[in-house]
């Protein structure tokens, strides 16, 4: 066995615990919308089409904000052709996934499945094939109470209490060369500066998000985020962070250490906003919105979209079937975020159905939780109050990405109200367990509530419809705490909770 140590004290604060640190996304990309959250042929629909077996999955799994409808695919996508009869709207062709998208869940049903689902919405505009206008009427749709055009309209569509969202995109990864409409840092600076002061002037306290890269590997990464926010800073709240380059392609050892790269990345972005800041002699702090992150293997056949005269409405897309040790990395990453709450203000776990999922469908019968369901749930259940500074000492294992890589990570929270205190880490050995020994002088009293480690001696076990249940999080009796000093034994490849209290 090897041995790490943490040190926990409640002074060691990094920020308050955000409940949008727990969001997700919701794209009209290939089975998320269609046969994922809206399904009239599932036994569990009910009367406006809604899988209710996904709604409660989606507030078992904790999700606290839900990104829509895009993505990529807002940036070729006309709001207003999803409202009204369903049986009037039209048919339309996705450019973003080569599909076709029939419309018939639009704002108004994804209002209406997010109140059932008990999350915030996070709604995005079109600024690829579309402007200030279109964000404006947008925006009228939803917020203004009524006695104008589109608010109106909302009210007859039979919505008569405006939905006051508050979060706002503007746009998606405009630095994309992929991106319909995809601009240069300057042509989207100004524009998203433009539509942010317009959108302002119908409410003016909306919370707005800047489009930052799509990656920390696009050539423009750092300089893009500088001119971005050199034109919108007076106007935006947040600029956007975009990361899916973690996947296992053959280098275990390097995937398993991918927050290392979330971590760069996260720094680099508050680097560049905070020069923006100084530049701009601004009081004013840039915070960030992680609003796409997971493991996505982007080579895989299930991630190319169809081609030629294929146009299918809801095709299976980005469908990847994930095992244990990406569950590890989900879990890791989530440690990242918490870690950095002081700049990362929400995240949003890309996606929640099906499309590079925690919850899978199959379309008019089961649904199931995928093995990255649980490291999420358990961090947006049991993180609460103040995340802490952990002080580690780590032996550490070479990757051939990385170099040299601590074998744990490792995050904690603290609930003044109920003075429990939680412990998140993963061991990232291979094959070694991991003896943890954490000091909580700082916290005398405490013992173990709950200790829980994800692991599995096969690591690409994946989850299924007949099986999600045999690789859980299960009690790890190793857990204690004694003269002050919690100890745990931390299986290879793993993901560890530990609960403390009075």
């Amino acid at each position: 066995m090897i041995h790490a140590s943490l040190t926990l004290d409640p002074a060691f604060r990094v920020g308050p615990v955000r409940r949008r640190t727990f969001g997700s996304f919701v794209e009209h990309l290939g089975r998320c919308v269609y046969t994922g959250i809206h399904d009239p042929s599932a036994s569990t629909a009910d009367e406006d089409g809604f899988r209710t077996d996904v709604i409660e999955l989606t507030r078992e799994l904790g999700v606290s904000t839900v990104r829509y409808p895009g993505g990529n695919f807002v940036s070729g996508y006309r709001w207003e052709d999803g409202i009204g009869p369903v049986a009037d709207r039209p048919r339309r062709l996705d450019l973003a996934w080569h599909s076709t998208d029939p419309n018939t869940v639009g704002v108004d049903e994804f209002m209406r499945w997010s109140a059932k689902a008990g999350v915030e919405p996070m709604m995005a505009v079109n600024l690829g094939t579309r402007g200030i206008q279109e964000a404006l009427d947008l925006l009228e749709y939803c917020n203004v109470p009524g006695g104008t055009h589109w608010s109106d309209r909302r009210r007859a569509n039979g919505a008569q209490d405006p939905y006051r969202i508050s979060m706002w995109c503007l746009g998606n990864e405009m630095d994309g060369p992929w991106q319909i409409g995809a601009r240069t840092a300057d042509e989207y600076g100004r524009l998203a500066a433009r539509t942010a002061s317009a959108m302002r002037m119908i409410d003016p306290d909306l919370e707005l998000v800047a489009c930052g890269s799509s990656s920390s590997a696009m050539p423009t990464f750092g300089a893009w985020e500088r001119t971005v926010l050199d034109h919108t800073y007076d106007q935006v709240d947040l600029i956007s962070a975009h990361a899916y380059y973690y996947e296992d392609e053959g280098d275990l050892t390097s995937f398993l250490a991918s927050a290392v790269d979330m971590d760069h990345f996260i720094g680099s972005v508050v680097a560049a906003a905070d020069q923006v800041r100084a530049a701009h002699k601004s009081a004013k702090r840039i915070n960030i919105s992680f609003d796409e992150w997971n493991v996505w293997y982007q080579r895989r056949a299930e991630s190319k979209p169809p081609s030629g005269d294929d146009w299918p409405v809801a095709p299976v897309l980005l469908e990847d079937h994930y095992n244990v040790a990406d569950a590890v990395v989900v879990g890791n990453l989530l440690i990242s975020l918490l870690r950095h709450t002081d700049r990362v203000h929400a995240a949003s776990l890309a996606q929640l159905v099906n499309v590079i999922a925690p919850i899978m469908t199959e379309p008019g019968g089961r649904s199931w939780r995928q093995t990255t369901f649980h490291p999420f749930a358990q961090a947006s259940q049991l993180a609460k109050g103040e995340v802490l500074r952990v002080e580690a000492s780590s032996p550490t294992y070479e990757t051939e990405r990385f170099g040299a890589v601590p074998v744990l990570d490792a995050v904690a929270t603290h609930d003044e109200e109920t003075g429990e205190v939680v412990v998140f880490a993963v061991n990232r050995s291979l094959d070694e367990e991991l003896g943890l020994s954490v000091d909580l002088r700082g916290f005398p009293g405490l013992r173990v509530l709950a200790a829980t480690s994800l692991s599995n001696p096969d690591h690409t076990w994946t989850a299924t419809a007949d099986d999600d249940a045999s690789v859980a999080p299960v009690a790890n009796a190793s857990a204690a705490v004694a003269d002050g000093t919690l100890t745990a034994a931390l299986p290879p490849v793993s993901w560890n909770v530990v609960r403390l209290g009075r």
